[in-house]
Order: C-alpha cells, then structure tokens, then sequence
C-alpha cells in the first residue's frame, strides 16, 4: 500500500536528503524523492511547505529550511513501562534544534573530556551545548577559563567569593589565583549511546 503523503512525510524526506547530502534537492530530485509524477506536485508541496513556514527562498531564490531541518515526531510522554497504543499517537513534530538550543547565535558545542562532571549525568564523550553571554546562576555548570586553562565545573558564588566545583568528589574546588573567565553556561547535554 502506498504511504499517503502529508506535510510532514513531505518535510521528513526533504530534510533526510538534505542532512544526507549537505544541499536542498533539485525539483528534478524531488520528484524521484516524493514519489510523484512532476514537478507540479513538487511545486504544490514546495508552496504548501512555505505557507506553513517549513521551508523560505533567500535571496536568489534558493530554496532553504526556516528552522531546523532536524525535525522528529513527538508522540507523547512515557513512564517506566511500554506505552499504549493510544499513548502512541503523533502529537506534534519536535525540532531538537529547537527544543534544546534557545540562542542559536550564542550557542555552541563541546565535546566532554574527562570524568569531574560524572555526579551531573555528563559522561566523557558526550556533547554540551553551551550559551555564551548567558549569566550564570549559582549552581550551573560553565564553561570558564581559570588562570589560562579551560575547564567545565558548577559555578559556586559565596558572599564575594567566586569559585569552581566538580561534580566528582576526587576534583578540589578550583579558586582562581589571578583571572576566571566565564565561556557560557551549560544549557543541555546530548549522549548517543548506539551508533
């Protein structure tokens, strides 16, 4: 049986070929991709993607994607058991650029070495997203450079006192002896645990 198309298949197999092949497809390509028989059709869903603010042409004319193009299905919240079938209706399409990255312009990605964040739940290997400019609270993780060594620790304010403090016990408290200055503020963490 076919798949019937909607909106979201149609956004889905355009952002697939794009995060594949670093580019928009052709309307030649989309054809052949959506499964229809001209470039009409594609021409109708390139409108219907643009009135629903999926897809923009820039400048030249080219098309691009308005937001991420990383964009799955949300299909509900789960407990610690096997959801139902009715818990696993489509209830809306997820951005994960959108969801965990507020500033895209400040913001950017690390790459976690070493294990003075364990007791955080951030593992060597994962990736921060990290806000620059974002003023730290008492408590958040940062990213700082203490006495010229770069360094990810809670950020620890006490009276006038600013400090450093690993999420694992075997780290000291870090003081800087002659400068620390703050990178930005750890905003989420992203683990891939299968390949």
């Amino acid at each position: 049986m076919k798949e019937k198309r909607t909106i979201q298949t149609v956004q889905k197999s355009i952002a697939a070929f794009s995060r594949e092949n670093r580019r928009m497809p052709s309307f030649a390509e989309m054809v052949g991709l959506l499964g229809v028989r001209s470039k009409s059709v594609v021409n109708f869903w390139i409108n219907k993607l643009i009135e629903a603010e999926i897809l923009e042409k820039d400048d030249k004319g080219h098309l691009k994607f308005k937001k991420s193009s990383y964009a799955i299905p949300l299909v509900g919240a789960v407990q610690a058991g096997f959801p139902s079938p009715e818990e696993e209706a489509l209830c809306d399409i997820m951005s994960m650029d959108e969801y965990l990255i507020t500033k895209p312009d400040a913001s950017f990605l690390l790459q976690v070495s070493g294990d003075s964040m364990n007791g955080e739940g951030i593992m060597k290997g994962d990736l921060v997203i990290v806000e620059k400019g974002k003023q730290p609270r008492n408590g958040d993780v940062v990213i700082a450079e203490v006495d010229g060594e770069w360094t990810m620790k809670y950020f620890k304010k006490q009276g006038g006192q600013v400090y450093l403090e690993a999420a694992n016990p075997k780290y000291p408290i870090i003081r800087p002896k002659t400068e620390l200055r703050l990178g930005g503020v750890v905003t989420a963490v992203i683990r891939k645990y299968h390949q």
